[in-house]
């Protein structure tokens, strides 16, 4: 069973300093063991200025067993599904420890966005032109992080408008937004899985 007075907890500790980390780590619903996480891209990266949304579910053995981590925000990267968003890191998987947190993994993925790992590859075809091809890969994941992990000022109004049009309530419209990083189609999801 889910320790949920853990759970609790470190998600008040990952939100208490996001001012400084960026870091978030917020409920999906009502229900403690689906999660949102956010990191910022590394600065001096290719990843540097976006907001990623992580997937997080949360099996009943945690924190026994890891965290489900999955990227929700496309992400070009040797180490992480260009696909479905899976992440390849060792401790998501057998190096997992309970002294480990959901913030410590976030941190963890965080440092792999910096320092990607080719030889071990979540995604062949980005791991090949990272080897081959180092600044096509640059170019493709700054791309990448333009078009999916940043959402201009200006056009969240025009989201938060849109979404109210479809008969959402204004302030429930900002909150999703916010907890899934200004995706307007997820938001749109969360809003009408309510």
């Amino acid at each position: 069973m889910v320790d949920f007075a853990r759970v609790q907890k470190e998600l008040q500790e990952c939100n208490r300093d996001i001012e400084v980390s960026g870091i978030s780590v917020n409920p999906k619903s009502d229900n403690l063991t689906q999660l949102i996480g956010t990191i910022p891209g590394p600065l001096g990266t290719p990843y540097e200025g976006g907001t990623f949304t992580i997937d997080i579910v949360l099996p009943d053995g945690y924190p026994f067993e890891p965290p489900r981590m999955q990227f929700a925000t496309k992400v070009w990267h040797p180490n992480i599904s260009s696909q479905s968003g899976a992440i390849c890191l060792d401790i998501l998987k057998d190096q997992w420890s309970p002294a480990l947190t959901l913030k410590t993994a976030l941190l963890s993925i965080q440092a792999l966005l910096s320092a990607p790992e080719p030889d071990d590859p979540q995604d062949a075809v980005v791991a090949q032109q990272y080897l081959r091809d180092y600044q096509t890969f640059v170019g493709t994941a700054r791309y990448w992080t333009e078009t999916f992990a940043k959402t201009s000022s200006l056009g969240a109004e025009e989201k938060v408008q849109k979404l109210v049009e479809m008969g959402f309530p204004e302030s429930l419209v900002r909150s999703t937004l916010e907890v899934v990083g200004g995706d307007e189609n997820m938001a749109l999801e969360k809003l009408c899985s309510g």
